[in-house]
């Protein structure tokens, strides 16, 4: 089944050409979920890929698994779980199932902020 339109008038690439072209990840404001947005080379047979969230003390704290994605523009949210540790890794990698072709995989480091508390009503000025 093909689900590209025929009028975008895009070069797919074929397995052995396909790869990771763009890989970033912004933190949400809570610190505890985080905006990923990945880029793959437009393609002709949907890969799989494998992202994971490393924390500084080298412990998975997220993963996901896209099988066949149907868009080269990936955008998704992931939970970070457990204390905030940073700096994190973010690793992304592209294969093809039974032996394909795989891609190098990519990482992006970056820090998450801890969520700002919210002020106490209690102790706010202005009170009669």
């Amino acid at each position: 089944m093909d689900f590209f339109f025929p009028e975008d008038n895009l070069a797919r690439a074929v397995p052995e050409e396909t790869h990771i072209t763009s890989l970033n990840a912004e933190p949400w404001p809570d610190g505890y979920r985080l905006r990923v947005n990945l880029e793959v080379t437009p393609f002709q047979k949907r890969p799989y890929i494998e992202i994971t969230l490393i924390n500084a003390d080298g412990d998975e704290v997220a993963s996901t698994s896209i099988v066949e994605p149907l868009s080269w523009k990936l955008e998704f949210t992931m939970h970070i779980r457990g204390d905030l540790r940073n700096p994190y890794t973010l690793n992304a990698k592209l294969y093809y199932p039974d032996d394909g072709p795989s891609d190098e995989p990519r990482q992006f480091i970056f820090d998450v902020k801890p969520p700002q508390d919210s002020p106490d009503p209690s102790t706010s000025s202005g009170q009669a």
